[in-house]
């Protein structure tokens, strides 16, 4: 399952390194998150890995296949 999260600010290169399973893109005042998520374990992982480093999760979507 491929996911979206869009984190409000631009992200710093350090901070987008704790994500390697996900690629990052920089837009209008938020960064976008892209990648594939392969249970609700990692969904809820990379949620609780936002929250510790500060990041706000303003949209989650799945992307179609």
């Amino acid at each position: 399952m491929r996911y979206e999260f869009r984190v409000t600010g631009l992200v710093s290169k350090p901070l987008s390194d704790a994500f390697p399973e996900l690629e990052t893109v920089p837009a209008a005042r938020q960064t976008l998150f892209l990648g594939t998520v392969t249970d609700d374990a990692h969904l809820f992982g990379l949620l609780g890995r936002f929250r510790d480093l500060g990041l706000r999760v303003v949209e989650m979507r799945r992307l179609p296949e």
